[in-house]
């Protein structure tokens, strides 16, 4: 008997101290709540705002430097897609309808196989299909005036006149002065990691959840190599610990802003269980 209570008090003391450890000793994340999405107020928008606005999606929401950027080499550079569009058009593999430089624009972004720019289609496509993804669908999900700031961020990027035209369907700014509005409301947070994956279009580059992207690290079985803490780094600060043969810059650094810490706790959970 008195061996069985000293084995029980060890046992709770060890108990105690686990629990204490766990709830004092390890840095706690205290979940954020999901982003806000911008609110786009068309109407009060001048050129220059819009052009703002275009830079704004393209490096944040668009995740167009994801691909389009000077050290990956997995997608052409676009500082002249708008003074190569026409060129490309009359080229004999164009497939689309467009027959300006913004129709152009709009379609390399909503149906990227028009015109895939040689050696960047799929492989083995024989550059007849792209990679992208339609960015109006899926986890990016640019609406009609995002797509059009855009291609005003890339006409003004190339040097050309901006001849895009910003949307008319919002109501113009009063001239009086208004009670301020609350922000809107932060989007609903996901729940399942396959909601992330799709949300954050993962498997645009990974090979992940079903999905086969070529262009970054294959994840299907990346918890039997990397623990918890590599992953979570790897999502707020790619360019820590970059794979073998992938190089720096490639992975954008904004999931830590655009996800809560309970959705990066989520994917992380999903990502070192697959073994």
């Amino acid at each position: 008997m008195r061996n069985f209570l000293k084995v029980l008090c060890f046992s709770l003391l060890v108990i105690g101290l686990f629990a204490g450890y766990s709830n004092y000793g390890i840095p706690q994340i205290e979940p954020a709540p999901p982003p806000v999405e911008e609110k786009l107020e068309l109407g009060a928008m001048t050129m220059d705002k819009f052009i703002a606005l275009g830079e704004r999606l393209y490096n944040g929401k668009g995740t167009c430097t994801l691909c389009h950027n000077p050290t990956g080499g997995r997608a052409p550079q676009l500082e002249s897609a708008a003074t190569v569009a026409s060129e490309r058009m009359q080229d004999s593999r164009y497939q689309g309808t467009a027959s300006t430089v913004v129709e152009y624009l709009y379609e390399s972004m909503v149906e990227p196989s028009a015109y895939v720019v040689a050696g960047f289609g799929k492989a083995g496509s024989n550059d007849s299909e792209s990679p992208m993804p339609d960015v109006s669908a899926g986890g990016i999900g640019l609406s009609d005036a995002e797509l059009k700031a855009i291609i005003a961020y890339l006409q003004d990027l190339a040097g050309t006149d901006v001849t895009v035209s910003i949307p008319t369907d919002a109501a113009p700014a009063e001239a009086e002065e208004k009670t301020a509005e609350p922000p809107p409301a932060p989007r609903a947070a996901l729940d399942t990691p396959d909601a992330l994956i799709a949300k954050f279009t993962c498997g645009a580059c990974h090979k992940v959840a079903g999905q086969v992207g070529a262009i970054g690290p294959d994840l299907t079985t990346i918890g039997a190599t990397r623990d918890k803490a590599y992953l979570r780094r790897s999502l707020l600060d790619p360019n820590a610990d970059v794979a073998e043969g992938f190089m720096a810059g490639m992975m954008p650094n904004i999931y830590g802003t655009q996800m809560s810490a309970a959705e990066l706790e989520m994917l992380v959970d999903y990502l070192a269980g697959l073994k």
